[in-house]
């Protein structure tokens, strides 16, 4: 169930909350996350793959606010990190260590050894050198590593080119061909252990197929790796499940995880999914605010309050969000352009998008926000980062207060010689 809707009297509400009051209460713009659709979210994805051993790492990426891990944490969720920051957040929102999954290409030698400090499940090492430095760090320690290989399956997942990350000429995971030879050198070193093989090949992925290429893959190696003395644990499947962003049909969690479980029947290792866009997107909408309606010789632009800095897809991708009026009142659309307040020409939200008549002081929803978008925000134009609140029932919570002022120069400071 999608749990933002327009009531009889045509307001859009979060759940049982009214947006018109929460923005009177709290101001725009502000991000809104329905607790429910979350909730709902994470239970069907789980649900999908439970005739397997698996474990669901949320993918903090999406978003890392720190309710919405606890509340992960309290279904049972454990974590897909991609920073030390990302790992501090997952142990201070209770998500146990020993359910985190580390990627990223770039981990410092900090980072890797703060992740073997809590005890993390896995380390993905997506590279020869950051073997060796994290060989080095373990070492150093007087550790064993766990470590999972990230593996490139050159699997085209016919997604937008910013965000395909299983093609050879992506800087993500070692080429397949390589593998086995990585994993002898893990096998050979007395600080590491190799526990998992590794993949991630896209986001907002509309088609299953390349996922179930990927998995043929790496079911392959992993059988060419047991027969060579390792001891895999895991097998990891990455996430990049799409939404629908404007109705469109995307495939569902159940659907992923009948094929997912029958490829996986009878066989030892537990499977990692690393779900992230498909929780939390539609679980979230950006709340903003008209500010005025610009009528030009053959274009209208409805400026808002919201911008580039608080939702970069629009700019970032071209990404598409659809637009509703919390109030709806039923009046024939016009087309128009709706435009942020930044001093850039790429600061739109949309162009040409068919919108009922709005006037300075309406409200609109941005919908499917609840994915990469206040974890991709910014202060650019020395603008604040906007609140987020949690919606559960008729209940709503702040769960970050909106940037103030003085936040936006902590930290600065003059050099002694300007005196």
């Amino acid at each position: 169930m999608f749990h933002f809707a327009h009531d009889e009297e045509g307001r859009l509400c979060a759940e049982g909350v009214d947006l018109e009051a929460l923005a009177a209460a709290v101001g725009t713009p502000t991000f809104v996350y329905s607790q429910a659709t979350i909730e709902r979210h994470y239970r069907v994805f789980d649900e999908a793959f439970r005739g397997h051993p698996h474990l669901v790492c949320y993918a903090m990426k999406a978003n890392s606010n720190g309710a919405i891990l606890r509340r992960l944490a309290q279904l049972g969720a454990g974590a897909d990190i991609v920073s030390g920051g990302e790992l501090y957040r997952a142990l201070q929102a209770g998500i146990p260590a020993d359910r985190v999954v580390f990627s990223g290409v770039g981990k410092t030698k900090d980072e890797m050894a703060a992740a073997l400090e809590a005890g993390v499940l896995s380390l993905n090492v997506e590279s020869e050198p950051e073997l060796a430095a994290l060989a080095e760090v373990a070492a150093q320690r007087g550790q064993v590593a766990q470590v999972a290989l990230r593996v490139n399956p050159d699997v085209d997942a016919k997604t937008h080119p910013y965000i395909a990350t299983g093609l050879r000429e992506s800087k993500f995971g070692v080429p397949l061909e390589d593998a086995r030879r990585i994993a002898a050198d893990v096998k050979a070193s007395p600080h590491l252990k190799l526990v998992g093989v590794d993949c991630h090949i896209g986001s907002q992925l509309v088609d299953l197929e390349p996922l179930m290429q990927a998995l043929t893959s790496v079911l392959a190696l992993v059988d060419d790796l047991r027969a060579a003395g390792h001891q895999i644990h895991h097998v990891d499947l990455g996430g990049g499940l799409g939404i629908p962003y404007r109705g469109e049909a995307t495939p569902q969690p159940a659907e992923l995880g009948a094929a997912v479980v029958a490829k996986m029947a009878g066989r030892p290792e537990t499977l990692i999914l690393e779900p992230g866009r498909v929780i939390v997107g539609n679980a979230g909408i950006l709340l903003s605010r008209v500010l005025y309606v610009k009528r030009t010789q053959g274009r209208t632009f409805v400026i808002v309050d919201a911008a580039m800095n608080d939702l970069l897809r629009p700019s970032l991708y071209k990404a598409h969000h659809e637009i509703w009026p919390v109030r709806r009142t039923g009046a024939p659309e016009e087309v128009v352009d709706v435009v942020g307040p930044i001093c850039e020409t790429g600061d739109t939200f949309a162009r040409d998008r068919a919108l009922q008549p709005v006037a300075a002081g309406d409200l609109v929803a941005v919908m499917s926000a609840g994915a990469y978008g206040f974890v991709m925000s910014s202060t650019y134009n020395s603008r604040p980062r906007a609140a987020e609140v949690l919606v559960s029932g008729d209940r709503w919570a702040v769960v970050r207060a909106r940037e103030r002022l003085e936040g936006l120069v902590e930290g600065e400071a003059a050099p002694e010689w300007f005196e």
